[in-house]
């Protein structure tokens, strides 16, 4: 996993995973494993599935040719309100976009350590060991 500053501002974690890395085949199946992972979580909400993809082509958006789908899963860890600039980070979302030959997974570092080590973790898990 790496990390990147993503246009010198947003702090970004991504992992390509190679689809012979995997047993998952496509962005759905990715998405299912999120969503179980952030409905067994004791805190965590889920929230929806936004098509990225089918959005950008709706709108006559460019889209870059070796992008084969592309979709987010939008959850939230709140379980406080500390101030009101918590909201600016929250909720969260994780990006999954399809390649011909493999997948990336990308989002924006979390506020708390504790759930950017977890985020990081589910997503190693999805290569196979």
């Amino acid at each position: 996993m790496t990390q990147t500053n993503f246009m010198d501002k947003y702090p970004v974690y991504s992992l390509e995973i190679q689809k012979n890395q995997t047993n998952l085949k496509n962005v759905d199946e990715i998405l299912a494993y999120y969503k179980a992972k952030i409905l067994e979580h004791p805190i965590s909400t889920f929230i929806s599935i936004f098509d990225h993809y089918s959005h950008t082509q709706s709108i006559n958006g460019e889209i870059n040719t070796d992008i084969k789908n592309a979709k987010n899963i939008i959850f939230c860890f709140g379980s406080a309100i500390p101030n009101s600039k918590i909201l600016a980070v929250r909720p969260r979302s994780i990006g999954v976009v399809e390649f011909q030959d493999s997948f990336m997974i990308e989002f924006m570092q979390a506020p708390k350590e504790e759930i950017q080590e977890l985020l990081v973790t589910w997503s190693k898990e999805l290569i196979l060991k």
